[in-house]
């Protein structure tokens, strides 16, 4: 399959039913690349508009940070109709966001689903800090849970907002609960991964360089 074709058409149900989860990672981490180097594929985006209005075929599902600096269109160098994306502060999940993702990938098609988190996360810094503000609280508490199971450092003077380590850590290691989570909590998505249906990954973004590390 050419990937670089793949990249620049619109998908389309016959496309999208021959992208594997592995080509899915694959059609990512290529986009990335074209990003990072400044080579963005050529797409007619206008014309995409016109071949995605009466049907949509993405081949993956992004969920990521509302981060302005991170969209994840653009750092995948991604078209309309590539991929669905969900953004919250924090990049974690709550049942709506659960539902959206079965949707997407039980009736929409989609192959992947990348849990995204990036370094210096204002949302991760907050957790850290143990904001308070209005209906953030209880938002941010959704990232504790992160910020707790990074042991180091054990000094409380340095588990705070100014330690970036200590935050991109808590950012990362967020992005791994927030899989368990996803896999706890739907059934159905867990029962797409272990078929083989899809494939569900955690990757960082890193504010700085442009590039996106899976793991």
């Amino acid at each position: 399959m050419n990937l670089e074709v793949l990249n620049s058409n619109t998908q389309t149900r016959e496309t999208q039913a021959e992208i594997t989860p592995d080509i899915a990672l694959d059609l990512l981490k290529a986009g990335n690349k074209r990003f990072v180097e400044h080579k963005k594929a050529n797409r007619d985006l206008l014309n995409q508009v016109k071949d995605t209005g009466s049907g949509q075929y993405p081949f993956a599902t992004i969920l990521s940070c509302i981060d302005s600096r991170v969209s994840s269109e653009l750092i995948f160098d991604q078209g309309i109709g590539d991929i669905f994306s969900v953004r919250i502060a924090g990049n974690f999940v709550n049942k709506d966001i659960l539902g959206s993702m079965e949707f997407a990938c039980k009736l929409a098609g989609t192959k992947l689903i990348v849990v995204l988190g990036h370094t210096s996360c204002g949302a991760v810094k907050g957790a850290c800090d143990n904001a308070q503000l209005g209906n953030l609280t209880s938002m941010l508490q959704k990232i504790t849970p992160a910020v707790e199971a990074v042991s180091e450092p054990a000094d409380p003077s340095l588990r705070n907002s100014g330690n970036i380590e200590f935050v991109n850590n808590v950012a990362k290691h967020n992005v791994t609960l927030t899989i368990e989570k996803l896999l706890a909590e739907s059934p159905v998505l867990a029962e797409m991964k272990e078929k083989g249906e899809i494939k569900i990954i955690g990757a960082m973004y890193n504010i700085h360089t442009g590039i996106v590390e899976i793991y």
